[in-house]
Parts: C-alpha cells; sequence; structure tokens
C-alpha cells in the first residue's frame, strides 16, 4: 500500500492529470486580454504611422514653400532689375564679365545683394550658404566658411546630379560636418534644404543651402501630434469597451443558457424518476389500503384506530402521487376562448361549503371583461389551486377580495386574488415559486409551479405579493382574445 501510494506520488500515470473537475473556460477574462493587447497595438501603430506621415508632410511642405520663395526671389531680382538673358546662379558667381557695361554691373551687384540680403532675413534661419558649381562656398551667412571647398557630402552630391531640390531632417548637430557651423545652435531638430538655380540647358549654376528651425511648425506639429494620440487612445478605448460589451452580454447569455440546460437536464431527470417512483407507489398503496379495510372489517378488531390511521395515511400519500404525475405530466390541450368570470364563479361554487366552513367571506368585483385565451379545464386547475392556497392561509377565517382589470391598451386581463391570512416572509415570497418548496405541513411544493407553469403556456403570467400579518396578493395576468 505504501509502495503503491509513493509511486504514484513521484511517478504519476500519464493521463491522471486528465481525471477531476475541468477549469471552465473564461471567456470574458480573456477576451479582456487579448482584445486590449490587439487594441493596443493597433492604436499605437496607427498614431505612429499618422505622427509619421503629419511630421514627413509637413517638413516636405516647408521645404517646398522655401525653395518656391528663393527661386521666385530669384527671378524677381533679375526682372526688377532688367538683368534680362542672365540668370542668379551667373549673377551669384564672384566672376567679374569684362564685357558687362557700367550700368548693367551696377545692376547685377544690387540684383546679388538684394538676393542675399533675402536669404540672410529668412524666418527661422539657422544658416544660408551657396555654392559653386565645384562644391566652394560662395557665400554663407557664417563668413568662417566661405572659400572653403565641401568635399563628401552626399546630400550635396545628390542635389548636384539630380539638379532638384533635396531635404533632410537632423535631430542634433553632426561634428563631422563642416557646413553644419551654426552662429546659434538650434533648440530642436532642423531642417536642411538644397535649391538648385539652373540655367535653361538644365546646368547648375549655384546651390543654395537653407537650415531652419521652423519653431512655428514645430508647435504646430506637437499640437497635431497630441490630437492624433489623444484620437487614437479614445479610439481605441471606444472600440475596446464597445466589444468588451457585446462579448460580456454574450458570455452572460451563454452562461445563462448553459445553466438553463444543466437544469434542465437535472429537471428532465427529476422528472423521470419522480414519474417512475410516483407510478411504482400506486399499487402497492392500493394493496395497503385494501388489506387495511379488509383487517378493518373484522369484527372485534383490537387495532381499530390504528387501521385507520393507515387508511388515512395511505389516501394522503395517494393524493401525494396523484398530484405529482399532475404536475410532471407534459401540459396537453390547446388554447380556447374562455370566459374568466364564469370560470370564477364556478370554482367559488365548488368552494362554497369549505368557504362557510373556514368562515371566509368572499368579494368578488367584477365589470364587464372580454373573453381571455386559456384553457376551460386548466384554469379551473389554475384557479383551485390558488383559492385552496388563500382558504388554508386563513385558518380562523378572512376576507377573499378577488377582482378584475384590463391593462392600459386593452391587451392584458388582470385578476387579483388577496386574502387576509397570515401573510408570507421575504424568503417564503421570493421561494413561492420554485419546485418542491413549501410551508405546509404535510405539503409537496407544486401547486404554485403548476400556476405558473400553465399560465405561461397561453402567454400569461403570474406574480405573488405578501406581508406577514397582513395577507398574500396573488396576481394573474391574461391574454385577451383577439
Amino acid at each position: 500500500m505504501h509502495a503503491a501510494s509513493f509511486w504514484s506520488r513521484y511517478f504519476p500515470v500519464r493521463g491522471a492529470r486528465f481525471i477531476g473537475t475541468t477549469e471552465p473556460f473564461d471567456l470574458l477574462r480573456w477576451f479582456s486580454v487579448i482584445s486590449f493587447l490587439i487594441i493596443g497595438a493597433v492604436a499605437i501603430g496607427l498614431g505612429s504611422l499618422s505622427t509619421r506621415f503629419l511630421m514627413n508632410e509637413s517638413l516636405e511642405r516647408d521645404a517646398l514653400l522655401s525653395a518656391q520663395f528663393i527661386q521666385a526671389v530669384a527671378i524677381g531680382e533679375i526682372r526688377h532689375h532688367d538683368l534680362s538673358g542672365m540668370q542668379m546662379g551667373a549673377v551669384l558667381a564672384p566672376s567679374v564679365y569684362g564685357m558687362l557695361n557700367e550700368e548693367t554691373a551696377l545692376n547685377r551687384g544690387r540684383a546679388r545683394s538684394e538676393f542675399l540680403d533675402h536669404l540672410a532675413h529668412l524666418p527661422d534661419i539657422l544658416l544660408a550658404t551657396i555654392y559653386s558649381p565645384d562644391r566652394v562656398v560662395a557665400w554663407s551667412t557664417n563668413p568662417a566658411l566661405v572659400g572653403r571647398k565641401i568635399v563628401g557630402d552626399a546630400a550635396l552630391e545628390a542635389a548636384f546630379t539630380s539638379r532638384e531640390r533635396v531635404s533632410a531632417r537632423y535631430n542634433e548637430v553632426q561634428d563631422g560636418r563642416l557646413e553644419q557651423q551654426f552662429i546659434q545652435p538650434p533648440q530642436a531638430f532642423f531642417i536642411e534644404n538644397y535649391i538648385p538655380l539652373i540655367d535653361e540647358q538644365g546646368n547648375v549654376l549655384a546651390m543654395v543651402e537653407i537650415y531652419k528651425e521652423p519653431v512655428d511648425l514645430i508647435e504646430r506639429v506637437n499640437r497635431g501630434f497630441r490630437l492624433i494620440w489623444m484620437a487614437t487612445a479614445l479610439g481605441g478605448l471606444g472600440i475596446y469597451f464597445g466589444l468588451f460589451w457585446i462579448v460580456w452580454r454574450a458570455s452572460k447569455l451563454l452562461a445563462s443558457q448553459q445553466d438553463q440546460l444543466v437544469a434542465n437536464k437535472t429537471y428532465g431527470g427529476l422528472v423521470e424518476m419522480s414519474t417512475a417512483v410516483a407510478h411504482s407507489m400506486r399499487n402497492p398503496l392500493a394493496s395497503i389500503r385494501t388489506s387495511a379495510e379488509l383487517a378493518q372489517s373484522m369484527k372485534g378488531q383490537p387495532a381499530g384506530k390504528n387501521i385507520a390511521d393507515i387508511v388515512s395515511q395511505v389516501d394522503r400519500m395517494s393524493i401525494w402521487v396523484r398530484d405529482l404525475l399532475l404536475c410532471l405530466r407534459p401540459l396537453r390541450g390547446e388554447s380556447e376562448q374562455v370566459d374568466l368570470v364564469g370560470a370564477v364563479h364556478s370554482v367559488l361554487s365548488a368552494f362554497e361549503q369549505q368557504l362557510a366552513y373556514s368562515k371566509v367571506q368572499v368579494a368578488f368585483v367584477s365589470g364587464p371583461t372580454p373573453l381571455v385565451v386559456s384553457h376551460q379545464l386548466l384554469l379551473a386547475q389554475v384557479l383551485n389551486s390558488v383559492i385552496a392556497n388563500a382558504i388554508e392561509a386563513m385558518p380562523d377565517g378572512g376576507r377573499l377580495a378577488i377582482s378584475t382589470s384590463l391593462s392600459a391598451d386593452g391587451k392584458k386581463l388582470y385578476l387579483s386574488i388577496n386574502d387576509s391570512g397570515k401573510g408570507m416572509t421575504r424568503q417564503q415570497e421570493m421561494m413561492a415559486f420554485k419546485s418542491f418548496y413549501t410551508t405546509k405541513l404535510g405539503g409537496l411544493g407544486i401547486g404554485l409551479i403548476m400556476v405558473k407553469q400553465i399560465m405561461e403556456r397561453f402567454g400569461g403570467d403570474v406574480s405573488l405579493s405578501s406581508q406577514e400579518q397582513v395577507g398574500t396578493s396573488v396576481c394573474l395576468c391574461f391574454k385577451v382574445a383577439s
């Protein structure tokens, strides 16, 4: 025994871990975690793409506008000083042309001076530089760079080679780059923009390099970043909580349906077992009663009182068996139009002697009422059960008030049955419609269950309210026949 337990403890049998209860799958928890991670990842990805797109497009737009402005200024200076036939790239070259007359040379100098002045006073400018085709600095806002040749600058070479505008963004000054010698260092990222000045044949005569720190653009981009991330977060949270609510409802519905399925299986097994037991008890009870009656009929029977008790208890158990079979069997009967007031009068007539014996006064108030959807025999069973309960709740007498009322839309008819008995506690009231729950001595607890099943069978309902030492009120709701 000890060896077996030792072996099973340290060397468990393969597959033994599957024996026992299985932990149920928590759909809501797994969905909340996985969906949060997926939606969060998607939101972060979208936010990053959106902010990057906004940044790149804003900087590209700013560089394009700067290039167009400088090229427009160059053309404007040429026209303003009547230098037709010349290009600003040639005007910026330090070469002196001997064939120019004095006035043209003077206009050439003025155009060059004014163009350079425009470059030096561009908004947010950090550094402005002009390169000759041999990559030598012809002019710069930093005089220390003039005359120096820049070698190995990939962006500068790309601009000369492509003859198109080239821009780049930097987050910090690169010490190894000779042309990034700013008089005033930038506070945040800055933009480098190469603008070629070409002639009519497409040859690059000069290259303008502009370093800018667009403070206003940075503020607007940061504001756009905040709005994008805020919208992304709110959108992600909205989607998450919307899906969470849907799955929460579905999870609750699945749990309810699963509980209902388990309850139906349990109830089905209970019905089969109870039906089998009830049928099996009928014959023995009949034999016991017959034998007791035969023994009771003998003259000089000394146990006559005991035999009478046996007969009464057998009758009591027979009533239980009958009620149990009646409750467990399927409801049969098609719906029909029934006169509710007539059915109530008929049932009250059947209870007339019992009402008089129990000293219960009946007050039935009813006006003209329409026909209701029910079944004559099943309705009589409902009324018998409710009125019998009311009479039993008033053993010392009382008042039984019955009244009818029609709903505002005329589609429902309510029958209220009120007694002045001892009433129920709050717990008893909540358990009133539970199977096999009863407060009666020797009761079976299936009367109100049958009432509820019959009422719901024909589209109606039943409710109960009670107060201790005041009484109980049962309200039967019927569907009015069209």
